[in-house]
């Protein structure tokens, strides 16, 4: 697996193909089975992985709350908007 070219399909993946890969990557780093050299370049894609999620949920919930706030900045129909640490 090489690091570089490997992580080029990243920013094509939807976030379901990303969770479940980098599930997948968990499991094997934990399963302690994995080489060295492998472990750091699976654990290079699964920070890679990790990002490309936190970026489709931060813009999924952009999305949410340009739905949920009306035009003039009130929440519409008693919706609360989330509070983002």
């Amino acid at each position: 697996m090489a690091a570089a070219s490997s992580n080029k399909d990243i920013p094509k993946m939807n976030f379901e193909d990303a969770l479940a890969e980098l599930e997948r990557i968990v499991q094997k780093l934990e399963s302690g089975d994995v080489a060295l050299e492998d472990s750091i370049l699976i654990y290079e894609r699964g920070e890679a992985l990790k990002a490309h999620c936190e970026k489709k949920l931060k813009a999924a919930e952009t999305k949410v709350e340009k739905i949920v706030v009306g035009s003039d900045g009130a929440s519409a129909a008693g919706i609360e908007p989330s509070e983002v640490s």
